[in-house]
């Protein structure tokens, strides 16, 4: 898994592009600020603010439960940590989180909905909300529930973001209201937009709050519409996709070169406006798409 600063485990999360994405911010010349429409997991934005390639990060999600978590690390970290320590990590206590998530999941200030959303995605396969616990309701897998449930690592994670709280600008908004209506309050020429949104074809199987498939074709309309910002947008490899965005704007494949233990490659569509200079760096090559 790559190293992020993030308190979250996120399905299709982008933390692995972040040697790409800084070099992308430099042959651009940006270094101000760098916006997730998308935020999830958050951890690429936190690795470029940490190491200082942006003065702000911008996060925005519109589930109010992914929200909530981020809001009250900015603005309740003492109470999160509280919880974090406090807290017995046991099925029993996996029911009880799953059931207090049930009842306070559309709150996105809520304390408990943030702890509830943290507690659920580190204890659960492959960190999705919605998804079982490690290990089975009867702890007989291999790992069990806590082994991704690290104290001290998570309460260190919180304790650096919220440190940083200044530069880190949140926002829960349709993506689609956040163009619209966010955008113009950043500098076309020293912005840099980060465009993830969910799975064309998993998205439903893997998120809490997915956008369906006619919300991709006004997605696309919006974020082309804004070419003068620079911003790249990733997706999954799907005809439907690719039609909405060939010929507007800059269109490639990507993949992923992992290390030799690791059996997966990834390999995703990159899209990106004209002006936005595009090259293969690290891990990442780019296949261009005429």
């Amino acid at each position: 898994m790559p190293l992020t600063k993030s308190l979250l485990r996120y399905p299709g999360g982008k933390s692995q592009l972040t040697k790409f994405i800084k070099h992308l911010l430099d042959i651009n010349n940006i270094h101000e600020t760098y916006i997730e429409p998308f935020a999830g997991g958050f951890g690429l934005a936190l690795n470029l603010l940490f190491d200082g390639s942006v003065k702000n990060v911008v996060l925005n999600d519109f589930d109010p439960s992914i929200y909530s978590l981020w809001y009250n690390i900015l603005n309740n970290v003492d109470e999160l940590i509280y919880k974090i320590n406090t807290t017995n990590i046991s099925i029993e206590e996996w029911h009880h989180q799953r059931d207090i998530h049930l009842e306070v999941k559309d709150n996105p200030l809520s304390i408990d909905n943030a702890y509830s959303t943290l507690f659920l995605n580190r204890t659960n396969v492959s960190g999705i909300i919605n998804g079982g616990p490690i290990g089975g309701i009867n702890q007989q897998g291999k790992y069990k529930l806590d082994c991704r449930f690290k104290k001290k690592v998570l309460i260190d994670k919180a304790t650096e973001i919220n440190k940083r709280k200044d530069s880190i600008y949140l926002n829960n908004l349709n993506a689609n209201e956040f163009i619209n209506k966010k955008l113009i309050n950043y500098d076309p020429n020293d912005t840099f937009i980060f465009y993830d949104p969910p799975y064309f074809k998993q998205g439903k199987n893997l998120y809490m709050s997915f956008v369906r498939n006619k919300d991709h074709q006004q997605l696309a309309s919006n974020i082309i519409s804004k070419n003068k910002y620079n911003w790249i947008t990733t997706y999954d490899i799907q005809d439907e996709i690719y039609q909405l965005y060939s010929g507007k704007s800059q269109t490639y494949t990507y993949s992923l070169n992992y290390s030799a233990n690791v059996k997966r490659k990834a390999k995703e569509y990159l899209f990106a406006n004209y002006e936005t200079k595009i090259e293969s760096f690290h891990n990442v090559k780019l296949i261009k798409i005429k």
